[in-house]
């Protein structure tokens, strides 16, 4: 009986050491760790385009709704805001993406459309619209989403520049690991390079 529970004891011991076990760390300078740190970048790179994209989008059905609501007004010129309508929903096509995007001049271009549109756009609203209606409440949400658009922009950048820093960094080890890894290039950035 002693030989038993002996055993039961050295069993249960053993098994309590084994599961305590910590797990073993990355090595920072392996492959394994250039990739994940990789994944991560690019993760983060992601998610900041995806929330510039979303809130741009979000800017574009607004400033549509904005339309419809000021082809409702009593005095409005319908044929103007149709127009107006047809330009907005041409935004979305001469937007740039992150290929695009490395032309200055297409970034330019979208912005000045944009900019333009929303001048004429905010020339129709009545100068002091009804408080907590569909238009005050549409214009302001535009005229923020244009504000933090400058923000989007620099998270954005930061994101990209700590991805494409890493790239230089570990250009070796990626160059290792070959395929995908290897082909990784630069991102393009908002801000001008010198």
């Amino acid at each position: 009986m002693m030989r038993l529970s002996s055993f039961l004891l050295l069993l249960v011991t053993v098994s309590f050491l084994s599961c305590n076990r910590t797990p073993k760390a990355i090595d920072p300078a392996s492959a394994q760790a250039v990739k994940v740190q990789l994944d991560i970048l690019q993760d983060s790179v992601e998610a900041r385009w995806s929330e510039m994209q979303t809130s741009d989008d979000a800017k574009l059905r607004d400033t549509n709704r904005l339309l419809r609501e000021l082809t409702a007004q009593p005095a409005a010129n319908r044929q103007q805001l149709a127009s107006l309508q047809y330009a907005n929903d041409r935004l979305s096509r001469l937007r740039y993406n992150r290929q695009t995007m490395a032309e200055s001049a297409r970034i330019d271009a979208y912005d000045t459309a944009q900019d333009s549109l929303l001048r004429v756009v905010y020339a129709l609203v009545p100068a002091q619209p009804e408080p907590g209606s569909a238009v005050a409440q549409l214009t302001t949400q535009i005229q923020t989403a244009d504000t933090d658009l400058v923000s989007y922009r620099v998270r954005y950048d930061e994101a990209a520049t700590r991805f494409n820093n890493y790239l230089q960094v570990h250009a070796a080890e990626l160059e290792q690991l070959g395929g995908k890894y290897a082909a990784l290039k630069s991102l393009p950035l908002f801000t001008l390079q010198n």
